[in-house]
């Protein structure tokens, strides 16, 4: 059996698996901190008053059904935000949420995701790399063939979904550096520039969580 025969066998797997294949996900829960705490700062300027108070909402509900602290999905929404001055607010809500939920499946780090985002596709729901990846998370369209989800590669939610999966099954059988390294070097991991990158913008994004 060819190399990615057996990955989809194993991500094919772990969808009927109970709890994320990557381990427990960070302790920081929803409601460590007072309703009142501002969540959207400078890096959403370019937004109206109105529309960054809605965001503010919405960022406290995916907070609520992901189970991750708000301050850190507003990160999560800032730096997309900041990556891609053309997104929407709904579509910056849209992408935190699915970051918040889909790392909570997985047992990922909300940060590492955002960074993979930023790295892949500088937040881009409609990116097409060379070689035909898509999406915010840059997946190949043979994984969508082979797992089927539900929406097109280039939704949101379902791109996120997919890119957590090929991600916390990468961290569950190399470990997180060289798990990283493999969501683009897949199973000849040809140097740790990658590594480098999402670790870079991963530490950017968590800067954001105390400013």
């Amino acid at each position: 059996m060819s190399r990615r025969g057996l990955l989809l066998l194993v991500l094919l797997a772990l969808l009927h698996l109970d709890g994320g294949p990557a381990g427990p996900a960070s302790p920081t829960r929803a409601g460590s901190e007072p309703a009142s705490a501002p969540l959207i700062g400078a890096t959403s300027e370019r937004f109206t008053a109105a529309e960054r108070r809605w965001l503010g909402e919405a960022l406290r509900a995916a907070a609520r059904e992901s189970g991750v602290a708000p301050r850190r999905v507003a990160a999560v929404a800032e730096a997309i935000a900041q990556a891609n001055p053309l997104l929407r607010p709904s579509e910056v809500a849209r992408i935190a949420r699915a970051v918040a939920v889909c790392a909570t499946r997985y047992g990922l780090e909300p940060e590492l995701v955002a960074a993979v985002i930023l790295v892949e596709s500088h937040a881009r729901p409609g990116a097409r790399s060379p070689k035909g990846a898509l999406g915010l998370m840059q997946v190949m369209p043979f994984m969508f063939e082979a797992l089927r989800p539900a929406g097109s590669p280039t939704h949101i939610e379902t791109n996120i979904e997919v890119g957590c999966l090929i991600l916390a099954t990468n961290i569950r059988r190399l470990g997180l550096e060289d798990g990283v390294s493999a969501y683009f070097w897949g199973s000849r991991i040809g140097g740790d520039g990658y590594l480098r990158k999402v670790l870079a913008a991963r530490a950017r994004v968590r800067d954001r969580i105390s400013s």
